[in-house]
């Protein structure tokens, strides 16, 4: 059967009841020679993202999306992690045609961020860990932003990337439920999409191997990215390379990169 495009002034009769999620898990590795680094790293991780500044984040998305906040509920943890939702709302009655507002273009970067979501969230889970022996440390954090209406998550992509600066990072995107037209007809999307990787920046894309699993025909979208090179130093938690003997970084090195490609293919990788 052939799929004809989306009218770009499609208009709707009532609200536009189609929910979009965007749900992603953000990775930060680290590498420790002693157990008390480690645990430094943990609290430190634990302060850098913990409830008030996720909060500022999550209020930055708000405003990228143009959401209204209606509630905010957050949470740090004992021994550590930190939890935040936001409720939020469409911040008025948008007068252009649905179709209009996503078009598939790189959203913005930090800088570029000028807080409101009805029957829509955002909420952010950080999630710190440490090996017991061997010296990695990871930490994540799983984002879901789900709105109703015109508002797209997808516009936050590039903000929540550049702002985490991941090793890994795994996206879903999905668009549930239906609208109408003026006429009653059933749309089950309102936008164009042929992948996550086009609302990514071309500097970002640049760095990270990226995959796409994408079910088109159920509006399901999946892309994978894994950091291309990385500096030993930028995972060295209370040392430095210059310390290391090379066996032991080329030891390091590869003991990081091994935890991401387990990461990133979400299976266990014997050490070879």
């Amino acid at each position: 059967m052939e799929i004809k495009p989306l009218n770009k002034k499609l208009r709707l009769f009532g609200f536009n009841n189609l929910t979009k999620t965007l749900s992603f898990n953000i990775y930060d590795i680290c590498y420790a020679l002693k157990p008390e680094q480690s645990h430094d790293y943990i609290e430190y991780i634990d302060e850098e993202y913990n409830a008030q500044r996720l909060t500022e984040i999550l209020t930055n998305v708000a405003k990228i999306v143009d959401a209204t906040i209606l509630n905010i509920a957050r949470q740090d943890y004992e021994p550590q992690g930190a939890s935040v939702t936001i409720l939020i709302a469409e911040s008025d009655v948008r007068k252009e045609p649905c179709g209009e507002t996503a078009a598939e273009t790189p959203g913005p970067l930090p800088e570029a961020v000028v807080a409101h979501l009805d029957k829509s969230h955002i909420t952010v889970h950080t999630y710190p860990e440490t090996h017991p022996d061997q010296g990695i440390s990871t930490f994540r954090a799983d984002i879901d932003i789900s709105t109703c209406g015109h508002i797209s998550p997808l516009k936050a992509l590039n903000y929540l990337i550049h702002t985490f600066q991941p090793d890994m990072c795994i996206i879903d995107y999905r668009v549930r439920g239906f609208t109408r037209d003026l006429d009653g007809k059933k749309f089950f999307i309102d936008h164009k999409i042929n992948s996550i990787q086009n609302y990514i920046s071309s500097k970002t894309r640049n760095q990270y191997q990226m995959i796409d699993v994408n079910v088109y025909q159920e509006n399901i979208f999946h892309t994978k990215m894994l950091l291309k090179e990385f500096d030993l130093d930028n995972y060295l938690f209370g040392t430095t390379k210059k310390e290391l003997k090379n066996k032991d970084k080329v030891r390091i090195k590869k003991q990081i990169r091994h935890e991401m490609m387990e990461i990133f293919t979400g299976r266990n990788i014997p050490n070879m």
